[in-house]
């Protein structure tokens, strides 16, 4: 029995054998064939995967799909990163990729995201005729009842995407400044995607690095694969067992970065894309703007107008980021959620960029990134953002709705100085602070992120944000 699929940005993901199954994999690939003849010809898609349990055997039933719709695939033999699959549809030229990856979602999920042929996330008008492809052959001539076998001795096309992605990151990053500075790294890829790629390259270049999670476990240590604070603790260990200066992890598809400081501090990532922003201006002299989604720090909007450069704040969602690297209007572009890409790089989220470049600023700036974030404050003032999501009653959602549409004059006794609508709601106080309230569409949940300018007003900021969605 098949179920309804929809495409988000992030593709569509679904838990194995529950509605991620073959029967839906055969749908979903058919209405993507169906979109892709719709394009000029010649119709070839890569199929990739990260190393999540039947990848293998769901790559094949794509290319088996592909074909029988008359678009020929290329198939990528090995695990192999989102951004590095980005990257080689836009070298190889194709009309996109399939990608089987459930990112940072944990082991019981995978999923099917669709690139389209500049290499960025497929965008909804997309997505739209993809779906729309698929309800149309699940009435008509479902793809379902049996798996299309390949003609005898026919062979698929197969690429290996590694070397020529390798090639281009060592042009966009000193790798050569790391090595001389003589700083150890530590990277931890969390058993996905990544595996092989910063290590590599690093290695290459003279720097020593160790790897901790550096082989295929297809239950990813029993977590998700999200390179966050709390999941991070053996590079914490492998880091002090050998003197490293920086550890840099990614998520399953390494498409999602998390760093480590000398000292054991996570940096979340709001700090991370305010530090490269900072150092790419002065070390590339790139000024050309910088883009942020509307949840991500206000830090990068006082850094903009420090170095005279345009700011562009999008709605939250990495394909909006995408356009304008597309566009040349941005040296950098990142999302709070751990996503970023460089001028002249893929129009898709890159960890693998993201914890090289802060390996480089390391060795360059020759200080920890806790000392060079100090220096930022210094510059621009303090910023301290927090995330936290909010489960609703339906009785609280309908409620909350509400307050959503009116622009409120204050919050707990803080006056309101601005209201941005750029993607639900934010506030911004008189101080710099703020709040902004994003609903879920797929879950009863509101995400409220809020940014104190102090640490002292963290915990009420943060209080006073839960308190107008629950009262």
């Amino acid at each position: 029995m098949t179920t309804s699929i929809k495409f988000g940005t992030s593709g569509w993901r679904a838990i194995v054998a529950d509605e991620f199954t073959v029967a839906n994999i055969r749908l979903a690939v058919a209405g993507i064939a169906a979109y892709v003849k719709t394009l000029p010809a010649p119709h070839r898609v890569l199929v990739g995967r990260d190393p999540r349990f039947l990848g293998e055997s769901f790559v094949a039933e794509a290319a088996r799909v592909l074909a029988s719709a008359g678009v020929a695939p290329i198939v990528i033999p090995e695990p192999a990163p989102t951004p590095a699959i980005a990257y080689a549809v836009r070298t190889l030229k194709t009309e996109g990729a399939i990608n089987f990856t459930a990112s940072h979602n944990p082991p019981e999920y995978n999923g099917i995201k669709y690139s389209t042929p500049d290499g960025a996330p497929a965008l909804p008008e997309v997505t739209k005729q993809i779906e729309a492809a698929i309800a149309n052959i699940a009435a008509h001539d479902a793809p379902s009842s049996a798996s299309p076998k390949p003609e005898p001795g026919e062979a698929v096309e197969t690429a290996d995407v590694k070397p020529a992605f390798l090639k281009r990151l060592a042009e966009l990053v000193d790798l050569q400044a790391i090595a001389r500075s003589g700083i150890k790294v530590v990277y931890d890829p969390f058993w996905g995607a990544g595996r092989g790629y910063s290590s590599d390259l690093l290695r290459q270049a003279g720097v020593p690095v160790e790897t901790v999670h550096d082989f295929r476990d297809v239950l990813f240590g029993g977590h998700a694969p999200e390179p966050d604070d709390h999941l991070l603790a053996d590079a914490r260990e492998k880091m002090q067992e050998i003197g490293a200066s920086i550890g840099i992890a990614t998520d399953g598809d390494a498409d999602r970065f998390g760093v480590v400081d000398a000292d054991g501090t996570f940096l979340q990532p709001n700090y991370v894309i305010a530090l490269l922003f900072d150092y790419l201006v002065e070390t590339r002299g790139w000024r050309n703007g910088v883009a942020k989604s509307v949840a991500t720090t206000n830090m990068i909007n006082a850094l903009a107008e420090r170095h005279k450069v345009p700011l562009y704040e999008t709605p939250v969602g990495f394909k909006y980021i995408g356009e304008l690297i597309l566009e040349d209007k941005i040296a950098i572009g990142g999302e709070e959620s751990a996503g970023l890409t460089i001028r002249g790089h893929v129009p898709e989220k890159d960890g693998i960029i993201a914890g090289l470049l802060m390996a480089e600023m390391v060795a360059v700036r020759r200080r920890s990134l806790g000392a060079q974030l100090r220096e930022l404050f210094a510059k621009v003032g303090s910023y301290y953002p927090v995330r936290e999501n909010f489960r609703l009653t339906p009785e609280v959602k309908a409620r909350f709705t509400e307050k959503l549409k009116a622009d409120p004059a204050a919050l707990s006794g803080r006056k309101v100085a601005q209201v941005v609508r750029t993607d639900g709601l934010k506030l911004i106080f008189d101080d710099g602070s703020w709040v902004c309230y994003r609903l879920s569409g797929t879950e009863p949940v509101v995400r409220a992120y809020t940014e104190a300018r102090s640490e002292h007003d963290m915990e009420a900021l943060k209080a006073a944000a839960e308190k107008f969605v629950l009262s």
